[in-house]
């Protein structure tokens, strides 16, 4: 759930046509992952992105 010492909870996910999800990103807060999904959705392909925050580990 990290890289090196800092958590990153937010996860940007793509969607294709086809129904497949894809984790393609990795962010801090969910400002930086909406920014992220936002850039990747103006590429024009027939793919959807959307951010979700993953659930802290147990123990």
């Amino acid at each position: 759930m990290s890289e090196g010492s800092t958590i990153l909870p937010w996860l940007v996910i793509r969607q294709d046509g086809n129904g497949n999800h894809y984790r393609v990103g990795r962010c801090a807060t969910r400002d930086e992952a909406q920014k992220l999904a936002d850039s990747l959705a103006d590429t024009g392909q027939d793919r959807r992105y959307c951010v979700e925050r993953i659930g802290r580990p147990v123990g």
